[in-house]
């Protein structure tokens, strides 16, 4: 058991990471929950307008969440994962995160990450026309994001 005796709530948030599957509707009570952080220092992740950086109190916002690596400080450990997209709303200390699809980086397999790079920039190369080549970036982007959050925590 963990003694917070000394520590001050209010400089910690909830965090909650759902993750949106298709045919799947989530609802108030996150009906589809990935995972809960109740002990949350400070998120950084990354938005469609750039990285962003969030502690307790933060001001309330939403915004969308672009292909990237979130942050998330518990105590004085930093946990890594790769999203791949999704919308993020912060109220009252507490951050709800809806993503396309989300992996912790100590659950990615550095061999079949790189891997899937290897074969996402091959296919970048070989993309013929507009729509291949913007579904090879998207799969190229996704792909890094991975490697990534695996170098994060090696």
């Amino acid at each position: 058991m963990i003694d917070h005796s000394d520590d001050d709530r209010s400089e910690m948030m909830r965090m909650r990471i759902g993750h949106l599957r298709p045919g799947l509707l989530c609802i108030t009570d996150m009906v589809c929950l990935l995972e809960v952080f109740l002990e949350v220092k400070e998120i950084i992740l990354s938005t469609n307008s750039g990285q962003i950086g969030v502690l307790p109190n933060h001001a309330p916002i939403a915004t969308a969440i672009d292909i990237g690596i979130l942050r998330i400080r518990l105590n004085d450990q930093w946990l890594t994962i790769a999203l791949m997209g999704g919308f993020a709303r912060m109220d009252n200390n507490e951050i709800t995160i809806l993503v396309n699809d989300v992996e912790k980086g100590s659950d990615i397999d550095p061999q079949e990450a790189q891997q899937a790079l290897e074969i996402a920039e091959a296919n970048l190369r070989k993309a013929e026309g507009k729509r291949q080549t913007i579904e090879a970036n998207l799969a190229l982007r996704q792909a890094r994001t991975r490697v990534e959050a695996i170098n994060e925590i090696s």
